[in-house]
């Protein structure tokens, strides 16, 4: 899972370099923020903490302090990503997020919380 996230991530931020949606200092900083957490997004999404929800972003499912502030930095960022892509691809940034959330799911980890379309919340079997 965690391979597969980030390999997406880069070709995401490398479409956002190519179409001139971020400057290149913002992307490598971007980048390297959301490369930085996934092993703590990883450890949380682990022990249940927080889960991915049908939007694209991450959602705390459990109280844990440590989550609310990694859960924030890495939905600002996200949302950064899905509005440039947005806006190079003549869609919505919700439907970025919502694709972006569909690949996801596809390749989490077994046990992950995920939110379906309707917003029902599951783990991944």
């Amino acid at each position: 899972m965690k391979t597969f996230l980030i390999r997406f991530g880069f070709i995401c931020l490398g479409l956002l370099v190519f179409t001139g949606g971020l400057a290149a200092q913002d992307l490598g900083a971007l980048r390297q923020r959301m490369a930085d957490r996934l092993p703590t997004l990883d450890r949380f999404k682990e022990a249940g903490v927080i889960g991915e929800n049908n939007l694209g972003y991450v959602e705390i499912r459990a109280t844990q302090p440590d989550a609310t502030a990694v859960t924030a930095e890495e939905n600002t960022d996200r949302k950064t990503v899905y509005a440039a892509i947005s806006r190079q691809a003549g869609a919505s940034a919700e439907s970025v997020g919502r694709a972006r959330a569909r690949q996801i799911a596809a390749g989490s980890a077994k046990g992950v919380w995920l939110q379906n379309e309707p917003g029902e919340w599951y783990r991944k079997p």
